[in-house]
């Protein structure tokens, strides 16, 4: 089988860490793509976005923890532990440990020649590939049970003695999670399509079939293996999860009925986990909106689907939703969070019992209806379910009248839920998988004030706090999502609403994102005294989205010079469901601030 020096990959990634232009970033991308053989594309895309494979396919963890890094470092290379834990002080980056010890090493073995070469077990000439690395983790991550700590250590140990000193560093960054080659899935596809599709127009086609595919490994081989043509075949598939249709939010009832067409299917929005349910016979697989597994959490959710959705085969979405076990109300999402427990699952699920509330079907029996108008797609989902109390479609009507729609929204609102959706259902109603766009629009109640209505925000950066919070890193610096940049740009610092113990928490979940230099994909003009990959994300509530020349949140879109900031900001909670390129987008934040400028320009008007 054709394969790939790892070293190749090592020295691209090493140029991509020193670049902070996308562009750059993405002619790199194509030039590794270029050199790579058709049966390990799929293996460099992962190792690319710093994993295994796509989460959903409950790949385990790597399961190798600082100590065991440093232990396997210290064998590999001759050394005692406490050389290594020396350097890690000094340097701060495990992967550059390993990388200067490497280089120590080779040079000791070059000089005392073969001969102590072969007996200390080396070989001079080892090229490692990206096959056996990626194997090499593979079985990392699958070693279970007793035993497995030593087999974790024998072969990571063995990776690195053959390694040179560069694919040292990223072998070791890859297991700790920190890369920082500053990719994002945007910039893959970017690069698939420059290399494999004849240039960016063919950018829509194969970001269409990641969206119905969510594995971008599978879809790179696809496009290498058989072309551009065969992604415009790809098509739902029982058990691989779909990018999910995304809305954008609005806060008049005219304007959104306007903007979807003027008539609406309006359902309600409620306060839970939005979950992905596929059924093949009686297999039934759940997915969370960040297309992780859930089936686990949810065995009641497993026994529902099986008895109340009649079709062999079939794609449906709804929200899971916490309820009261004895009145059936609905409860806050919060209480559901419960359910993310890994053990006693059946005594959370009697403590926190949930209802299904459905509103969309992509695949039934073979047939895919992504394409399919939303009322169609809306008959075939009411033609397979069989509804009980706690198994049924969400709440719902039709409507082109504002006021009819505003009435609704306050009944779903009295009724426990978040606000609406509000559904275009014309021809062009499609499903548009990993789309955000004006075919649903989301309507809370939160809306009908300047900023009572909470963003979610992605943690970019971190300050070191004053007082009884000296040492402590307690004040973030948070930035909105820019898709069409695939980049984070800064909007405010929140310092308030973390109680003590979150603090404390607070300070070992950053330790983890930490790096050494402002990630590729964040735009800022502060500078913190930490900067962080752009993983975490946090619900904020603010009193007012004002003007700021501080941060670039949509930089210039009002005055030259000067973005959008959040005044007064508080933190509300870590939205561990939400991926980074899920949370609010710097348009959105736009539109937030342009609404809250017509409410100020009518009251002075008044």
């Amino acid at each position: 089988m054709a394969d790939l020096e790892f070293r190749i990959v090592a020295e691209t990634f090493d140029s991509m860490e020193r670049i902070t232009s996308r562009t750059q970033l993405t002619l790199l991308l194509v030039r590794l793509f270029k050199e790579t053989p058709p049966e390990v594309i799929d293996k460099i895309v992962y190792l690319i976005q710093g994993k295994l494979g796509p989460e959903w396919k409950d790949i385990p963890e790597l399961g190798v923890g600082e100590k065991m890094l440093i232990k396997a470092i210290a064998l590999a290379f001759k050394v005692n532990e406490d050389k290594v834990v020396k350097l890690y002080r000094e340097l701060g980056d495990l992967g550059r440990v390993a990388e200067k010890l490497c280089s120590e090493y080779r040079s000791k073995l070059k000089g005392a020649g073969q001969g102590l070469l072969a007996f200390m077990g080396g070989t001079e000439e080892a090229k490692l590939t990206v096959t056996r690395v990626y194997e090499s983790l593979y079985k990392i991550a699958s070693a279970q049970g007793e035993g497995s700590r030593d087999l974790k250590l024998r072969i990571l140990a063995g990776l690195l003695a053959d390694a040179k000193p560069l694919e040292a560093r990223y072998i070791v960054r890859f297991i700790e999670g920190r890369l920082r080659v500053g990719i994002g899935d945007a910039t893959v596809l970017d690069a698939l399509a420059t290399a494999f599709g004849g240039g960016v127009h063919a950018r829509e086609v194969i970001e269409r079939a990641y969206n119905l595919r969510a594995d971008l490994g599978l879809i790179a081989r696809i496009v290498v293996e058989k072309g551009i043509e065969a992604l415009r075949e790809v098509r739902p598939s029982v058990g691989t999860p779909i990018r999910p249709m995304l809305a954008e939010r609005g806060r008049d009832p005219a304007e959104i009925l306007r903007k979807v067409g003027g008539r609406a299917l309006v359902e309600y929005k409620y306060d839970g986990e939005r979950g992905q349910i596929h059924k093949k016979g009686d297999t039934v697989y759940i997915f969370s909106r960040r297309l992780e597994n859930i089936t686990s959490m949810y065995p009641d959710v497993v026994e529902m689907v099986k008895k109340h959705v009649k079709a062999d085969e079939a794609i449906i979405e709804g929200e899971i939703v916490a309820i009261d076990p004895e009145t059936l109300e609905l409860r806050p999402f919060q209480e559901l969070m419960q359910r993310k427990r890994k053990y006693d699952i059946h005594k959370i699920m009697k403590e926190v019992p949930v209802a299904v509330f459905l509103f969309d079907i992509v695949l039934r029996d073979g047939q895919d209806l992504t394409m399919k108008p939303l009322l169609e797609r809306r008959k075939n989902l009411e033609e397979i379910i069989e509804k009980s109390d706690t198994f049924t479609l969400a709440t719902s009507m039709i409507t082109s009248d504002p006021d009819e729609l505003w009435n609704f929204f306050l009944k779903a609102i009295e009724e426990g839920s978040e606000g609406v959706m509000v559904k275009a259902v014309h021809d062009q109603s499609i499903y548009r998988a990993g789309i955000r766009g004006w075919l649903w629009v989301k309507l809370k109640k939160d809306y009908k004030s300047e900023m009572t209505d909470t963003v979610d925000l992605v943690v970019v950066g971190a300050f070191y706090g004053k007082g009884k919070r000296g040492g402590k890193l307690s004040s973030l610096l948070m930035a909105a999502y820019n898709p069409d940049t695939d980049t984070f740009r800064t909007v405010c610092k929140v310092a308030t609403g973390f109680t003590d113990e979150e603090l404390e928490r607070m300070q070992d979940m950053l330790k983890e994102y930490i790096i050494p230099h402002k990630h590729p994909r964040v735009d800022s003009r502060l500078t913190p005294d930490v900067w962080l990959e752009p993983k975490i994300v946090a619900e904020i509530l603010g009193a007012e989205l004002t003007l700021s020349p501080m941060h670039t949140c949509c930089l210039g879109n009002v005055r030259p010079g000067v973005g959008i900031s959040i005044r007064f900001p508080r933190f509300i909670r870590w939205r561990p469901d939400k991926a980074p390129e899920d949370a609010t987008t710097e348009k959105e934040l736009y539109e937030m601030y342009r609404r809250q400028l017509r409410k100020v320009e009518e009251e002075v008007k008044a």
